[in-house]
């Protein structure tokens, strides 16, 4: 493992179970599916590669199975460059999965098997810029992973997926949350996590943008959405969250950090799966036009 990098993420690694179908089905209601395919995912795999992608120096915190599963997810996360020293390999739990389920108008549907996901462990993270989690992996790991990286100095992000109750610890040590649109409720809202000393709120909305609120300046704003011609959105908020965190710890503010991100987030709709669709940086630079100034967007 080097000794520092710009972005450490802490989270899962799954193999995805792609079905595409006319619809998605409704309970107990069996349909026909028109596609199969695998693809390397897992929220935490899929920032990662994001945020290496963007240009960042990353390491990858997480627990695979000893199974040809995992080592398909290591190699993928090495063939980005991703350093995956820090991955423990456990023999007790199968790697796990993700099902999906895309219908014709790119919508998904999705049931993560935790497996080896859900392995106990207190990650030493070495030392960097920014500490990007999410919460496939148990709270306490995710806790402790972004403690330890405030006292030693780091930016925290979070994205708060699967949505849960947020104990009052971990938000303590948040210095931005990035739920989206169905997520934010139930976290408690803007004002909840403002209070509970979360300084950043960014949400994705999709279509409709992204929203904004920042405690320390009170200020709020919305980022428009790009258009693009989208063909499935799985990964699509992972795109963004790596490429927002590759960029915060690369030293853009925050509002050019967000335009960053929401545009790898829609790039990431145009192409099927979800590390696939991950965009890299001179895509991302492309769509954001004349206004981008050395791999940043130009808004202050």
């Amino acid at each position: 493992m080097a000794d520092a990098f710009d972005v450490v993420v802490v989270g899962s690694a799954n193999l995805d179970l792609v079905a595409t179908t006319s619809r998605i089905p409704g309970p107990g209601e069996t349909v026909l599916g028109r596609d199969y395919a695998e693809y390397p995912g897992g929220k935490g795999l899929n920032q990662a590669v994001a945020a290496a992608r963007s240009g960042s120096d990353v390491a990858f915190v997480a627990s695979v199975g000893d199974d040809e599963a995992g080592r398909r997810l290591l190699a993928t996360a090495t063939h980005d460059g991703v350093d995956v020293t820090a991955v423990e390999v456990v023999s007790d739990n199968p790697t796990g999965r993700a099902l999906i389920t895309v219908d014709e108008h790119a919508e998904n549907c999705i049931v993560v098997v935790p497996g080896a996901n859900g392995h106990r462990f207190s990650p030493a993270l070495p030392e960097t810029r920014v500490v990007l989690a999410q919460l496939e992996v148990p709270a306490d790991v995710v806790i402790h992973a972004l403690r330890s990286a405030r006292a030693a100095g780091a930016l925290t992000v979070l994205n708060p997926a699967p949505a849960q109750d947020l104990p009052s610890e971990l938000l303590a040590v948040c210095d931005v949350i990035v739920p989206n649109e169905h997520e934010i409720d139930r976290v408690g809202g803007v004002d909840h996590l403002h209070e509970a000393g979360v300084d950043a709120v960014v949400i994705t909305r999709g279509a409709r943008g992204v929203d904004v609120s920042v405690r320390s300046t009170g200020r709020r704003w919305t980022r428009p959405p790009f258009t693009v011609e989208v063909v499935d959105t799985t990964g699509a908020g992972d795109a963004f969250c790596g490429a927002l965190a590759a960029r915060l710890a690369l030293g853009d503010p925050l509002e050019a950090a967000v335009e960053w991100g929401a545009a790898a987030g829609a790039l990431a709709t145009t192409v099927a799966g979800a590390v696939p669709s991950l965009p890299c940086a001179a895509a991302i630079r492309a769509l954001l036009g004349p206004a981008t100034v050395d791999g940043a967007a130009g808004v202050t």
